[in-house]
C-alpha cells in the first residue's frame, strides 16, 4: 500500500479492526494504524474526517456486513430451514472474520462495547438481528416459540464461547457449532 488514494475506506476498516483484535480499542489510532499499514496518517485524512468517523464506520461495516450481508445471504439460498440454519453455521464459522482480525475479531468488539456508548449501541442492535433471525429460523423448522428462543440463545451463546476455546485450542469452532446445530435439529 503505498498512496493515499491507493488505499479505501475499506482498508482502513480492516486495519482498525486488526487493531482493535490486537490491542483492544485504545488501540484504534491513527498514526499507528498508518505505521502499521506503511503509509502517512494524510492518507488516513483522505477518507476520513477523523478517527471517530472511523470507528463509526467500523461498527456500520460490521452491522452491515456480518449481520445484514449475512442473513441476506442466507434468505437469497432459498433451501429448507434446516439447511439455511445450517449455511448460517457455516458462514459463521467460515473464516470471514480474517481479514478483520480473526476469530476474535467480535470478542474484541464485545470488549470495545464496554467502554464506548455506540459500540454498545451497535452490538445490541446485531445480537437482537441475529438472535431474531435465528428464532424465525428455527420456527420454520417447526419448532414452538419457547424451543425457538432457547435453540437461538443457546446456538448464539456457543457461537460467542467456542470462537475463544477455538482460539485457545480447546475447542473446534467448526466442528462443535454444527455439531450443537445437528443435536437441536433432532430434538425437534
Amino acid at each position: 500500500m503505498t498512496e493515499n488514494n491507493s488505499l479505501t475506506p475499506n482498508d482502513w476498516i480492516q486495519a482498525g479492526f486488526h487493531a482493535l483484535t490486537a490491542g483492544g480499542p485504545q488501540a484504534i489510532k491513527v498514526e499507528a494504524i498508518a505505521r502499521q499499514m506503511h503509509v502517512s496518517k494524510g492518507s488516513f485524512y483522505w477518507h476520513f474526517k477523523n478517527l471517530p468517523e472511523l470507528k463509526s464506520a467500523m461498527l456500520a461495516h460490521w452491522l452491515d456486513n456480518a449481520t445484514h450481508s449475512v442473513i441476506d445471504l442466507v434468505e437469497d439460498s432459498q433451501q429448507k430451514p434446516q439447511d439455511q440454519l445450517r449455511l448460517l453455521i457455516q458462514i459463521a464459522t467460515g473464516g470471514g472474520n480474517e481479514p478483520y482480525g480473526g476469530i476474535l475479531v467480535e470478542a474484541a468488539i464485545r470488549d470495545w462495547s464496554r467502554h464506548d456508548k455506540l459500540a454498545a449501541s451497535t452490538l445490541i442492535t446485531v445480537d437482537q438481528l441475529r438472535l431474531k433471525y435465528l428464532r424465525k429460523l428455527f420456527k420454520r423448522c417447526g419448532m414452538s416459540a419457547k424451543i425457538c428462543t432457547r435453540n437461538a440463545n443457546n446456538l448464539y451463546a456457543a457461537l460467542i464461547g467456542l470462537e475463544h476455546l477455538d482460539h485457545h485450542g480447546i475447542a473446534n469452532l467448526k466442528r462443535d457449532l454444527p455439531g450443537l446445530l445437528e443435536m437441536m435439529l433432532l430434538s425437534q
